[in-house]
């Protein structure tokens, strides 16, 4: 699981800061600050109304920056440090709490990436993420601890034990087992498998456990996560490339590889249906 997930044109991975100067932000209505939520937990000392007032002056800061309205939402996630959707008439922004006290050439970092589209600003805020590493929860959760392979259709401890033995010598070590279901809505893509560095856990997206999606695909999704061990994710040049070429060779090794990109793009529309 990457910094920052692929998908559509509202979250893309991060890169080099573009250094455009602020001269400092001008009061905006309070409509253009918009928290949408606080992180759950920082610390033992910090109150949820000390949370609230520092994601508030951040999310005023990006707005003031940007100049239009920005929903911002804090997390504690351990692998996602920044998500984004962009629209015509507000900005819908997902950071790690890392960002509450970040300096200002940060925030102007996070306003050029997430709201006006300039990749290279990502590099500024790669370097910004590895210096706030002691931030990121290491230890999982209680509820994260969950972590059930057996569904209705597949067991996917065997499904992995098989591709680990057949492909990888058994040379993979990782936990693995479906996410949970998210709330039925419309959306416009799905991200099937995750694969998270720090636990080494992977989790399959529930929907793939029906009895019409074939065995095969399930096990490529299974052997693509996998692959995320032996390959990481790099920023070397300038962008995060979560798969890089020697992922994307291997990957078609897999004896299905055509078969299961076929099956996704014609069942795509009902895996998004959930």
């Amino acid at each position: 699981m990457s910094l920052f997930p692929r998908g559509s044109n509202a979250e893309r991975a991060a890169v080099p800061a573009s250094s455009r100067a602020s001269e400092g932000p001008a009061p905006l209505p309070p409509r253009n600050r918009v928290v949408e939520e606080a992180p759950r937990v920082l610390s033992s000392t910090t109150t949820r109304e000390e949370l609230w007032s520092r994601a508030e002056s951040l999310a005023w800061r990006l707005s003031a920056n940007l100049g239009m309205p920005v929903r911002l939402a804090v997390t504690d996630n351990r692998s996602t440090m920044v998500s984004f959707r962009r629209g015509s008439q507000v900005l819908q922004l997902r950071l790690h709490h890392m960002f509450l006290d970040a300096p200002e050439s940060v925030v102007r970092a996070v306003a050029d990436y997430a709201g006006r589209g300039h990749r290279a600003a990502g590099g500024l805020l790669d370097e910004y993420i590895r210096g706030q590493q002691p931030l990121i929860r290491q230890l999982r959760r209680e509820s994260d601890a969950e972590l059930n392979p057996l569904g209705r259709c597949f067991d996917l401890r065997a499904l992995y034990n098989g591709v680990n033995e057949i492909y990888f010598q058994n040379g993979i070590q990782a936990r693995i087992g479906w996410g949970r279901m998210p709330p039925r809505r419309r959306r416009k893509s799905i991200r099937l498998g995750v694969y998270d560095h720090q636990t080494r856990e992977i989790r399959i997206h529930p929907a793939l456990d029906r009895p019409e999606v074939p065995a095969f695909f399930v096990e490529f999704i299974v052997f693509h996560e996998m692959l995320h061990q032996l390959f990481p994710s790099s920023g070397r040049t300038g962008r995060r490339v979560h798969h890089p070429r020697a992922f994307r060779e291997r990957e078609r090794t897999y004896p299905h590889y055509g078969a299961a990109l076929r099956w996704e793009r014609e069942n795509l529309g009902t895996l998004l249906r959930g």
